[in-house]
């Protein structure tokens, strides 16, 4: 069975057993903030095992997107070392919520992988918890394995949990044996020996763990199993390993065609970058972007580690980007999302190689830096961990330096750092019960937050919860016509009325499904009350909200179809819309949009909003944004033939409505993102007005007209340019100072490290010229501390030259030394920094880089 028949036959049999199938989650997780990335199949329903939110079925099956870049069975170091462990892999699973528990997961289980995947039973073994003899009487009256191939585990191998307090229970997992000689199989080796491998776990979640340790039963038991495609696949493939199946090796094949290497001559790194590549098209596709924080980060360090595997096979220019198509052709069926956004996916890694280089050269830099201020003769193991973790350095790289250089680094300190670092990654990876500030009162047990601010602003409803903090209150209703922060919209404000209560509604926001209003006014106990929503605000951001749909389309009519969504603000004063292009939008292209989107609004076109199932939608063609995640029927706003999306925010009923569009602002938000910020209705007629009064005002001042505004101040600015430089010619002042009492000699050779001030950069290349035909054969240095920034001139005679001494070299390192960087012409050149308080440092470590190089 191929993998795809594979991922099929898990979803058929347990839709057969009355199982909904849920669609997987983003990897990138929008509503839980203790995920970087989702990382097991349980993720999506977490707010159903903590009692937060009702299930919308009581069965359900999927195959889960999943992300881990460390964690209890997962760490980043052994990925392409061994053959099993990986950053992204798919997991297999079916739950029961408060529905079948043990006996039913047990029994269907057994009965997919030795009826319908068919696997020797021979070589199946199974793990309960040691005080689970439920578990373990139903594998063996049950199921006809052999009752001394199961086996009870401690709490460490067979015993759940979702955090430190929260809902928890016992595990049964099967494991497979994978060694040649079957004979050879010993209990012993379940949990202990790689030829023993675990298949899939089903977890029993009937516990909640207690602040002070102890368990209590929860009222309702739930299932909840996992199981890894990639292995799955391995075994029922007849493959010893899981890059041998047919979800990595293709990407293999065409890595080895690309760098004309041998997979079997050379394995870790073709599997390293099978693994990784697959890791960045999933986490890209779900709207993350490489960066220097949080998840951005982590798919920085990823992309990097796969470059530098790819250097070992030769491969010094950017290559990954070239294997996302195959990456698609694998799993595009099933996740379209990798072969719809494919070229925005080999741009963003395209550009995140390109830039690797530079990367590379500033981490030599700074292991300069660490040379010159270490004491003795060995690299710390937090320096090597800083250049491994910050810059990209192989342990075994900086090993390779410090050699040359007669120096040792501390291996065991580097591994230390490293353990540290997985302590704090694996800790942040795990479940942790969210505890909100907020403690509520239960006014009424009414069902919570059904929303009508789709048809009126106004209603009755009744409190349900209130709570009180920071001289706020928070709100509960069983109803409410206000809009709650999300999809990139604003919440709503208002008022919210009643006997003994006038209250001003703040901000709403979202809980899961329940709408939390926070106020602040007079407030007593009360039931029924009048919720009013601000109106005219409302109407704003309904226009602004409608243009964004519109500007959306336009973008890719004008832009192209790689453009999507990489975020949105709805607000009643501007919209702005973050996209993924990766160059910066032209006025022409600018204007080119803002034209459509006013034709639209022209055109006066009506919005049918309806609601849909997701699938149907998205076969209608329907867009859906990065980073939402919707449920299984899904509310779509048409815009007649131009646009069609799926959203949940408020929308005008006409194009009209909005009045005009008028983008303010283009910018870059990061690596491929590019951002606008627009304006519509009353905002863009006022900004039209002030931008007409102030082209009026100029055309007075320059007495042109408005046409010739721009030819008139070039003109004005080549004048003022002429006129400084012949002011400059005349009041230039030599700058013939006597440095030769300031000179040092070392082997011969002068030195001059010196720190002056002067009025212009200009002056400073001038006195660069005077110092390298005063010097004689040496190296000069001088440092400038009264600018905006830091900087120096570097100068170094012919003689020095010829030795391979370079001044462009020397003011790379030193630029390096104040945060900065620096070039120039092998006799003069130049270097930058970032602020001026770090020339002391830098003076300090160039007179001990210039010595050493004079010494030499």
């Amino acid at each position: 069975m191929n993998s795809k028949e594979i991922r099929n036959s898990f979803i058929n049999f347990f839709e057969k057993k009355s199982h909904k199938y849920v669609r997987s989650s983003s990897v990138v997780p929008i509503d839980d903030p203790t995920l970087l990335f989702t990382n097991a199949g349980m993720n999506q329903f977490k707010p159903v095992f903590l009692d937060q939110i009702k299930p919308e079925h009581n069965r359900a099956v999927n195959s889960q997107k999943c992300i881990r870049v460390s964690g209890k069975h997962n760490d980043l170091e052994e990925v392409g070392v061994d053959s099993f462990h990986h950053t992204f892999f798919e997991m297999l699973g079916n739950w029961s919520f408060g529905d079948y528990y043990k006996k039913e997961a047990i029994q269907w289980a057994w009965e997919l992988i030795t009826v319908e995947w068919k696997l020797d039973k021979k070589r199946l073994w199974v793990t309960v918890y040691e005080e689970d003899d439920e578990a373990f009487n139903l594998w063996v009256k049950e199921t006809n394995i052999s009752p001394d191939r199961v086996i009870r585990c401690g709490k460490k191998d067979n015993f759940w949990e979702m955090g430190e307090t929260g809902p928890c229970g016992p595990c049964s997992e099967i494991h497979y044996y994978v060694g040649e000689d079957i004979s050879k199989q010993i209990s012993s080796g379940v949990n202990s020996s790689n030829e023993y491998w675990e298949l899939w776990n089903l977890v029993f979640i009937q516990n909640n763990r207690l602040s002070d340790g102890s368990l209590e039963l929860l009222p309702s038991q739930h299932v909840d199993t996992g199981a890894g495609l990639e292995r799955i696949s391995a075994i029922l493939q007849g493959k010893s390993s899981n890059y041998d199946t047919d979800l990595f090796y293709p990407i293999i094949e065409e890595l080895s065609n690309i760098a004309s290497s041998s997979y079997e001559n050379d394995p870790i790194p073709h599997k390293v970058i099978a693994d990784h590549i697959r890791m960045l098209c999933f986490s890209i596709a779900d709207g993350a972007i490489p960066s220097n924080e949080g998840r951005g980060y982590v798919l920085r360090r990823i992309l990097r580690r796969a470059s530098r595997f790819g250097r070992k096979l030769n491969l010094n220019k950017p290559f990954l980007y070239k294997l996302v198509p195959v990456v698609g052709e694998i799993m595009g069926e099933i996740f379209n999302e990798v072969l719809d956004k494919g070229s925005y996916i080999q741009t963003i890694i395209k550009t995140e190689e390109e830039s690797f280089n530079d990367t590379l050269d500033r981490g030599l830099n700074h292991f300069d830096k660490i040379i010159f201020e270490m004491k003795g003769k060995t690299i710390s193991g937090s320096d090597s961990f800083k250049l491994y973790d910050t810059y990209g350095f192989p342990l075994d790289l900086t090993q390779l330096i410090a050699k040359e250089r007669g120096l040792n680094v501390d291996q065991k300190g580097f591994i230390a750092s490293m353990e540290n670092q997985k302590i704090i990654a694996k800790n942040s990876g795990k479940f942790k019960v969210q505890k909100h500030n907020l403690k509520w009162d239960i006014i009424s047990q009414r069902s919570n937050s059904k929303f009508l601010g789709y048809e009126t602003l106004k209603s009755k409803a009744e409190i349900t919860r209130t709570s009180f903090h920071e001289d706020k209150i928070y709100l509960v209703l069983n109803q409410t016509p206000f809009y709650a922060e999300s999809g990139g919209q604003i919440g709503d404000t208002g008022k919210i009325i009643g006997e003994n209560i006038e209250l001003e509604v703040l901000n709403v926001y979202k809980e899961n499904d329940t709408f939390i209003h926070i106020c602040e006014g007079i407030f007593k106990k009360a039931s029924v009350i009048k919720c009013i929503v601000d109106e005219k605000r409302r109407f704003k951001i309904k226009s602004n909200h409608s243009a964004t749909h519109l500007m959306h389309k336009a973008l890719k009519i004008v832009l192209g179809d790689h453009v999507n969504q990489a975020g949105s603000l709805v607000h009643p004063d501007y919209l702005r819309f973050d996209l993924t292009h990766s160059k910066k939008i032209s006025i022409d292209e600018i204007h080119q949009i803002e034209k459509i989107v006013n034709q639209q609004i022209l055109m006066n076109l009506k919005l049918d909003v309806y609601t849909k199932s997701f699938d149907d939608a998205k076969k209608s063609g329907a867009e859906a944004l990065f980073g939402e995640k919707y449920k299984e029927d899904v509310r779509v706003v048409q815009v007649g033939d131009f646009s069609m999306e799926l959203c949940g925010g408020t929308h005008v009923e006409r194009t009209g409505d909005i009045g005009s569009f008028k983008i303010k602002e283009e910018s870059s938000l990061s690596s491929g993102v590019r951002r606008l910020v627009a304006i519509t209705g009353q905002k863009s007629i006022s900004e039209m007005q002030e931008n007409e009064f102030l082209i009026k005002n100029l055309q007075g001042l320059l007495n042109t007209s408005s046409n010739k505004i721009i030819d008139r101040i070039e003109v004005l600015f080549k004048e003022k340019k002429e006129l400084e430089r012949r002011l400059k010619d005349k009041s230039k002042i030599k700058l013939e100072i006597d440095l030769s009492d300031e000179f040092k000699v070392v082997e011969n050779f002068n030195m001059l490290i010196k720190k002056m001030k002067f009025d212009e950069v200009d002056d400073l290349k001038s006195f660069g010229d005077q110092l390298f035909n005063k010097m004689g054969n040496g190296i000069g240095v001088v440092f400038v501390e009264n600018q905006e920034k830091p900087s120096a001139v570097i100068v170094v005679s012919k003689e020095l030259n010829k030795n391979g001494i370079f001044a462009g070299e020397l003011a790379k390192k030193i630029g390096g030394f104040m945060g900065g960087g620096g070039g120039g012409k092998p006799h003069l050149a130049t270097a930058g920094g970032k602020v001026n308080s770090s020339i002391d440092d830098a003076i300090i470590l160039t007179e001990k880089l210039i010595i050493e190089i004079l010494k030499r």
